[in-house]
């Protein structure tokens, strides 16, 4: 929800024009000033969401509904939680009007739905009092228990489990394989080069959709500074990937990860254990490193809740997606039990 990530977006044709994200901000205001106010977008596509709708979007078309444009109340390409509905504090209130008029715009301008991602609790209880639907789905986020150092971390591991990530490091590191930080006010011209043609490079390898420009990065660095960082991973002195992060007070955010070489070991240790000894270096509490992949519990990240929520135009497209939802969450319940023969700690 940072202004300047927001106006990168913009200023770099991310969001905008032709890019399917259509600015559409909403406020509500009380005696002539804005009481509340949320990042809403027209989206003619659902790409760059992280809480996906594509069976939905094919339901409406068999079903001659059209699913796009939809509003969407989210902060772009970005799966982090965080307050959706932007109020003063403790105003529920304003933010009760702030759903109102999503609902308002969906019936007004008959586009398929809404949806909040990643909202915060707060959020949450208000679209569930609304009578929105819920959906979860489950991240892995890396938690500092105060531990000294890294080994001290490793510590807490079973025993195969910390071979294993000691194995994995070393054989990078003997490899050839250096790393190191930059923020946004270290990063050179050549540095936002490699960031984007790593980036670009691999999403197109896996047939993603890339959704950012050398614009933006050099853009980002520029307004955020210390807060974007970039590790660069060097092959004996040459740049040859670079995984990209944000920060705040608490927390790391691993975003994007981009390599010029097919090195799967190094990708672990740019994105997963780089971060974790960021955190260690300067107190941070937590590190997100995005979403998905539960081969990151092994490596030390626990599951964590993520929370959307929905509400649907079309009387029979919503109980549809109603009954979907449940027998989603009952899936992801079972699933996440599941997940505990992965937990790697003592």
């Amino acid at each position: 929800m940072h202004w300047d990530f927001l106006r990168s977006l913009a200023a770099s044709g991310c969001t905008g024009r032709d890019s399917g994200w259509i600015p559409h901000p909403t406020a509500v205001t009380r005696e002539e000033r804005i009481s509340a106010v949320a990042p809403a977008w027209l989206k003619h596509h659902s790409h760059g969401e992280f809480v996906f709708d594509w069976a939905w979007a094919r339901a409406a078309m068999q079903a001659g509904l059209p699913w796009y444009p939809k509003l969407l109340i989210a902060a772009p390409f970005t799966p982090v939680t965080g307050p959706r509905l932007l109020t003063a504090a403790g105003d529920r209130a304003a933010a009760e009007r702030l759903v109102e008029s999503f609902e308002h715009t969906v019936e007004g301008q008959k586009l398929s739905s809404a949806g909040v991602n990643f909202c915060s609790p707060a959020d949450a209880a208000v679209l569930g009092d609304a009578g929105w639907l819920a959906r979860f789905d489950w991240q892995y986020h890396w938690r500092n228990e105060g531990y000294r150092d890294f080994d001290d971390f490793l510590a807490r591991f079973r025993r195969k489990a910390r071979k294993n990530i000691r194995a994995e490091r070393r054989k990078v590191f003997e490899a050839g394989w250096s790393f190191d930080w930059k923020d946004g006010t270290e990063l050179s011209s050549s540095d936002i080069d490699l960031v984007t043609r790593c980036y670009l490079t691999t999403f197109r390898l896996y047939g993603n959709r890339p959704s950012l420009n050398r614009d933006f990065f050099a853009d980002i660095a520029r307004r955020m500074g210390p807060d974007f960082l970039v590790c660069l991973a060097r092959y004996r002195e040459d740049p040859l990937a670079a995984a990209v992060f944000w920060r705040d007070e608490r927390r790391l955010y691993g975003r994007y990860w981009g390599s010029l070489a097919d090195t799967r070991d190094v990708h672990f240790e740019a994105c997963y254990y780089q971060g974790i000894e960021y955190c260690l270096r300067h107190g941070l509490e937590w590190f997100e490193p995005g979403a998905q992949g539960e081969h990151k519990i092994r490596r030390g990240f626990l599951p964590c809740k993520t929370r959307s929520f929905h509400y649907i135009r079309h009387p029979g497209m919503r109980s549809a997606i109603a009954r979907y939802l449940q027998a989603e969450a009952q899936a992801l319940n079972e699933y996440r039990q599941d997940l505990e023969r992965l937990n790697p700690f003592a």
